[in-house]
């Protein structure tokens, strides 16, 4: 695998070789949990939002990896008193080894990592999600036992639900791997057009099939139904809208019947139960679900090995 950039905020700062060697350097951490990879490097962890899984497997997997992780609590940095992001990541870049930032505006983190002389590295912002798709695609990885790129363009992947970060991340991989992609959900949800225009672009080299539908028909065929909440952090106002709007194209029983016999489900969790997926379904798919939430912490290993030198 190449050497990576310096930081991490988006599935497009990535080639097709490096998302595989992520993925295949993380299934081969997951068989042996403790090293010392990470002795005697520090990451600060930056959240403005709440976290489960980001933050305890950055957190875990700096652990098992012989490293110290410092929560950085942004009520008692000094940024919460005016000091500049320029400042701040100067002197961070002299304590710690990495940042990792979860943000509600992605030029948050995106200041951080132009002023850091170590890794940032994206935990989630308004725009993307890149760590999670990475630990989606190892889990599909797995269920399906692909060997190669070309064999994971076979699979038909269906994402069920709103344009979010999420959703972003997994329209960026998809370009950049060739996969075959569709969205399901309502025009008036749709991703914005300088999103799909990249995409594109990408497309058109890898021979990607991206689809962006509000035919509930084009599950038909689908392996993988992925699914995320409704109402992202930040638009809680909207959630009374949103299930009115979103609610033809929750993940049931029906719509399983659609997709391909051998179809999974996803969810990146936190889940509405009997919203985005009933509760039937993540009961039939809760191995699948939980694998890849475990994933979450392979992963993360993978990319902090990568970009901690």
């Amino acid at each position: 695998m190449k050497n990576l950039k310096k930081d991490l905020l988006s599935i497009y700062d990535l080639s097709v070789e490096q998302i595989w060697g992520l993925v295949s350097s993380a299934r081969k951490l997951k068989k042996s949990k403790y090293s010392d990879k990470l002795k005697n490097k520090t990451i600060g962890l930056i959240f403005e939002k709440p976290s489960t899984r980001t933050m305890v497997s950055f957190e875990t997997a700096m652990v098992q990896s012989g490293g110290v992780p410092l929560v950085l609590d942004t009520q008692k940095l000094q940024t919460k008193r005016g000091e500049s992001i320029y400042d701040t990541s100067k002197v961070l870049s002299r304590y710690l080894n990495a940042l990792v930032i979860r943000a509600f505006k992605h030029e948050f983190v995106a200041e951080f990592a132009k002023y850091c002389s170590i890794p940032v590295i994206n935990a989630l912002t308004d725009f993307e999600h890149p760590c999670q798709i990475l630990a989606d695609l190892m889990t599909i990885i797995e269920k399906f036992n692909i060997k190669s790129v070309k064999e994971l363009k076979k699979l038909k992947i269906v994402f069920a639900g709103d344009s979010n970060n999420v959703f972003n991340s997994w329209l960026a991989i998809s370009a950049v791997l060739g996969l075959n992609f569709v969205q399901l959900g309502p025009k008036k949800y749709f991703p914005k057009k300088d999103l799909l225009q990249k995409a594109s672009e990408y497309a058109k080299k890898t021979k990607a099939q991206i689809l962006i539908s509000n035919d509930i028909n084009d599950v038909k065929g689908a392996n993988v139904i992925y699914t995320d909440v409704w109402t992202s952090m930040g638009n809680e106002k909207e959630a009374d809208v949103r299930k009115k709007e979103f609610k033809p194209y929750q993940v049931n029983v029906d719509m399983l019947k659609k997709a391909n016999k051998n179809c999974i489900v996803l969810h990146c969790l936190p889940a509405v139960r009997g919203q985005e997926i009933t509760e039937e379904v993540m009961a039939l798919q809760e191995k699948n679900i939980f694998d890849q939430a475990e994933n979450r912490l392979h992963i993360q290993k993978a990319i902090m090995f990568a970009l901690i030198k």
